[in-house]
This record gives C-alpha cells, sequence and structure tokens, in this order.
C-alpha cells in the first residue's frame, strides 16, 4: 500500500472499486441487480458514445478562473434508477461534467438552468420527452439527446438516441482523456429562496469533504487507489443503504459514492416518485439494508408512523442518517423508543460547503437539538466576514476552509462574496447563521435567506419550525414571513396535521413557547393538507411565502 498521496478522480474511484470486487452488487432496483463489474462495462459504453459525440475537456483547469468550467457539459434529468450513476460517471470519464436537473421544474426553469449550464448533452427519462421537446429551440448549445425508456410510453424523441443502444459502444480510436482531480464536479443548489447556482468544485475536493474520501471515522484522506481497492474487499459487500431522496440532490450522491468507496450497495425503493414508507420498511427487511437517509420530520415521521405499525423485521438496520432538515425530539425519542439499537446520525452541510458538523443519538443519549460537532475545518466568522470567532465569541456565519468549492458557475461576483479570504485564508460562507459556543461545539441557528426581521428582531425559520414541530400532532410545518404594519413583518406558521388531531392553534402556540422566546411565536397559524416541499425533501419557502401572502 503506498503511502504517496494523490489526487482522486471520481471516475477511477470507480474503476478501482469495479476492478476490486467486480461480483459484488453495487446497485439493486425492482428486479434489476447489478454488479461493479457490469455497471463499469456499461459507463465505459456511455463514456465512449460521449466522447464520439465530441464531448471532453476542452481547456486545462490552471487556465480558468474559479467560477469558469473548461469542459462540455452533460446533463441529468433523471429520477432515480442505474442510468443516474452511470451516466455521471461516463460523462467524468468522456473528460465532460455531469450536473444535475431537478426533474420538477417547469418549461421556463428548465430552460434557464440549461442555459446557464451551457449544457451540451441531457440524458433524460421518456417521461420528460415532450417537456424537452417544448424547450430544444431555446437552448442552442444542446447538441446530443439520450433518452433512458421508462414506464410513461413517450416515444424516443426525434434526434434522440436511447440510452440501452448506447451502453455497449465500443472504444473510439483516439483514447479517451486521462480523467484528472482537477476536473470539474458541478452541483446546483436547490433554488428554493432563489435560482439555482452551479457550484463548482475540483473532483479531488468534493471526494474528500464529501463523498467517502476519507476512511470510516478518521480526519486523514487516503493516501493511494490502492488503499481504496483494500477498504473495498475489506468491506465484503456488508454495507447496504436504501437511497430515499433523489441522485439529483447534492446529499444522494454524496451518499452514494460513500457506498462505492467502501464496495457496498445502493438499494432503490421500488417507487421513485413518492415517498412509500412501507414500501421501505419491506425492501429493508428483504436486502438486508442498514442504514437509511431522511431529510427531517418530513421523512422521519412517517418512518416511525409505519415502524410502530409493526410486523417488520428490521434487525439488520444499524443508522438512520439525517441531514437538510432537523428531526424534531419527539420524533427522534420515538424512533429510539421504537429501535433502541438504531444509531441517528446528523449531519449538516451544503452544496458549497461539503459537509461540516455532526452529532450523534443514541437511546438513553440523545443529542441536543441544532447543536453539532464541528469538523476542524468547519467554523464561524463574523458577521463583515471579517475574522474567524473563538469559541465563546457568539453567533455569526458558519464557514468552512480548506477543501471549498472553486465558486458559482458564470458569476465572479457572487463567488467573491460566498468565498471571501479571511486572514489570508479562503472560506466558504453561504448564508447559515451560527453561534460558536464555549466548549467548541456550534449551534445551528438558520439560514440567513429565509431570516425573519420582525420588530426589530431577526427570527430563524428553522427555530420556529422546530418549536412547533414539537407538538405530537404536527405532521410537518414551514415557516414565512408576511408584511405587517405593526411588526413590518410577522412571523406566519403553515402546518399539517396528523390524521384525526383535535389541536387547535393555542394548543400548537403553548408547545411552542416551551422552546423559543414568546416573540418568535407565529402571529398566525395556516392549515393545509400537506406541506410543499422539493424531491428531496427541502422546505419550498418560496410556496410558504405565498401562502403566507396569500400570493
Amino acid at each position: 500500500m503506498s503511502g504517496v498521496a494523490v489526487e482522486f478522480n471520481l471516475s477511477r474511484v470507480f474503476s478501482t472499486v469495479a476492478d476490486a470486487v467486480p461480483d459484488q452488487e453495487v446497485l439493486v432496483w425492482r428486479d434489476r441487480r447489478l454488479t461493479y463489474g457490469a455497471m463499469e462495462q456499461r459507463i465505459d459504453g456511455v463514456a465512449h458514445y460521449l466522447a464520439v459525440q465530441g464531448l471532453s475537456r476542452h481547456t486545462p483547469r490552471a487556465e480558468l478562473a474559479g467560477h469558469e468550467i473548461g469542459q462540455d457539459t452533460v446533463g441529468l434529468y433523471l429520477r432515480n434508477g442505474n442510468e443516474y450513476p452511470e451516466a455521471m460517471l461516463a460523462a467524468y470519464r468522456a473528460g465532460a461534467v455531469a450536473f444535475n436537473i431537478n426533474y420538477q421544474y417547469v418549461e421556463e426553469e428548465l430552460i434557464y438552468l440549461l442555459n446557464d449550464a451551457a449544457a451540451a448533452a441531457v440524458v433524460f427519462h421518456a417521461e420528460f420527452a415532450p417537456r424537452m421537446a417544448a424547450i430544444l429551440d431555446r437552448v442552442p448549445t444542446l447538441r446530443v439527446l439520450i433518452q433512458v425508456s421508462d414506464e410513461s410510453g413517450n416515444d424516443l424523441l426525434p434526434g434522440a438516441v436511447g440510452y440501452e443502444a448506447i451502453v455497449t459502444t465500443p472504444a473510439p480510436a483516439t483514447p479517451l482523456p486521462e480523467p484528472l482531480g482537477e476536473d470539474a464536479f458541478l452541483l446546483y443548489t436547490g433554488g428554493t429562496t432563489g435560482m439555482p447556482k452551479g457550484v463548482i468544485w475540483r473532483q479531488q475536493d468534493v471526494y474528500v469533504a464529501a463523498m467517502g474520501g476519507r476512511p470510516f471515522g478518521s480526519p486523514d484522506a487516503f493516501t493511494s487507489y490502492e488503499e481504496i481497492a483494500e477498504g473495498a474487499r475489506n468491506g465484503n459487500g456488508g454495507i447496504r443503504l436504501l437511497m430515499t431522496a433523489p441522485f439529483m440532490h447534492g446529499a444522494a450522491q454524496w451518499s452514494s459514492f460513500h457506498m462505492i468507496t467502501g464496495g457496498g450497495t445502493i438499494v432503490l425503493p421500488d417507487d421513485v416518485t413518492s415517498m412509500d414508507a412501507a414500501g421501505w420498511l419491506r425492501i429493508t427487511e428483504r436486502e438486508n439494508v442498514m442504514s437509511i437517509p431522511v431529510v427531517g420530520d418530513a421523512m422521519a415521521r412517517p418512518l416511525i408512523d409505519e415502524i410502530e405499525r409493526g410486523g417488520y423485521d428490521l434487525s439488520g438496520l444499524a443508522a438512520i442518517s439525517n441531514g437538510g432538515a432537523p428531526i424534531s425530539p419527539g420524533v427522534r425519542h420515538r424512533i429510539h423508543e421504537a429501535l433502541p439499537n438504531i444509531l441517528i446520525l446528523d449531519a449538516v452541510g451544503s452544496s458549497e460547503t461539503g459537509i461540516q458538523m455532526n452529532h450523534y443519538s443514541a437511546a438513553g443519549a440523545e443529542a441536543e437539538t441544532a447543536v453539532f460537532n464541528p469538523e476542524p475545518s468547519t467554523t464561524v466568522v463574523d458577521d463583515l466576514h471579517m475574522r474567524a470567532l473563538t469559541p465563546g465569541d457568539g453567533a455569526g456565519w458558519l464557514a468552512r476552509s480548506g477543501l471549498v468549492p472553486l465558486g458559482y458557475l458564470g458569476d465572479a461576483a457572487k463567488t467573491a462574496k460566498t468565498f471571501p479570504i479571511i486572514d489570508g485564508i479562503r472560506y466558504s460562507v453561504p448564508g447559515d447563521r451560527a453561534e460558536l459556543l464555549e466548549d467548541g461545539r456550534i449551534r445551528l441557528l438558520g439560514r440567513d435567506a429565509v431570516t425573519i426581521n420582525s420588530g426589530g428582531e431577526k427570527i430563524f425559520a428553522e427555530e420556529v419550525e422546530r418549536a412547533i414541530a414539537a407538538h405530537p400532532d404536527i405532521s410537518d410545518v414551514i415557516v414565512a414571513g408576511r408584511p405587517s404594519v405593526r411588526w413590518g413583518s410577522e412571523v406566519v406558521a403553515i402546518v399539517a396535521l396528523r390524521d384525526g388531531s383535535t389541536a387547535t392553534d393555542e394548543d400548537l402556540l403553548a408547545e411552542a413557547a416551551r422552546h423559543v422566546a414568546r416573540y418568535k411565536l407565529p402571529k398566525a397559524i395556516l392549515r393545509r393538507d400537506s406541506i410543499a416541499r422539493s424531491p428531496s425533501g427541502k422546505a419550498d419557502y418560496r410556496w410558504a411565502k405565498e401562502q403566507a401572502t396569500g400570493t
């Protein structure tokens, strides 16, 4: 095993694991059971096709600014399936760069995204063919269309090639370019508070910061591909993850590569269009899944509701991992009561930072809500981005140094603002407010973009959501602000209650008052059958604002 550090790229990481454990399963979905060796061959075929179409790297990273990409871009307009990781890795292998497309976008949003990324190719499910057909004349850079068949029955779009027809494409006469650690990893933000932005990472950096580039429990990165291969062999295919989130969400890509690095298996729910808690648990039982990721109460509540109904053998389940939204204390306690051997891992991170903080919760040792143990590279900087705070200094901006993105695609000004240099060190400061406590832990306050300024006080939407969600009858909640003559802005909670609930607004406010100061309590509570969220489970604050203001 070499002790010489190398710069990793995601294509070669997968190839390394595929060479080490070719017969282990990498992905299971419905009746598909793909081994690493089989997926490696399919990735090769798609990469060959992209290369034949002229997609590749054309400008070295050293000649580019942080907000620029010198590679052709390939949009992934797909629901979950084996085609997503295959096409993503094939793009990297061809020297191009893949990027995620939110499959809920309407035509206007899709046009914006494809043009912002200067998309040269799109891989899309047949379900989305009509929408693609409607916008093609408004995306001048687009020249390659690859359609994945599905249950929609839509015909192949004129000018498109079927995905299965290209997975056996032979190697072109000109060899593929060598993948590099400096090649781009492009991830578009969710756009729940504004238009999505393309975050550019070096593959080496994002792999170590968020995608499994460090042995479990170690602060240090792998030192060689041989070390990765050895870890995958030692794992013996024992790690199995139920991928509940869509691959178009960054956290799903990160979790997937953690599985891949360890030679583990990604198990997909049969239904990839909606949450089916009973289906998730049946698959967990059948496939001996060890870990289930969730996004806050929106996923955790229906999951524990179904677990409490009983009838499932979950003896193989070891962990529930959570990110993107908090699990309320009541839901956390119910999980530990039903599954006392389960470990709940809460992680904090963003497209612009990778994984920054975490805490673990076990039965009898439940973690303090919204307080986390930071990674060594995570800190809090002051309001003016002038200095890093020291323990006990109080509130500021959550930040990360070291392995951070290069910038936002096409936006030099936003890049300079989000990635400032403080005392000679480059930080990522994407907009979360946080408090650095005296013991070195960090309390997460909330996203500044959804902060409500009411009566001269800053109120964080997420903090109020956690307080409302503590009531046992709350199924889901989102908080927004609306104009107020008296307060300037006032807090409004939009709630969905559990079936059969008789809770009054006064009941909900009384519970919330046990967790936050009275000035933070909602001035109004609006009841809805359900709360709008992204496919990844993240809150849709634009929708919440519309509900609160009636616009």
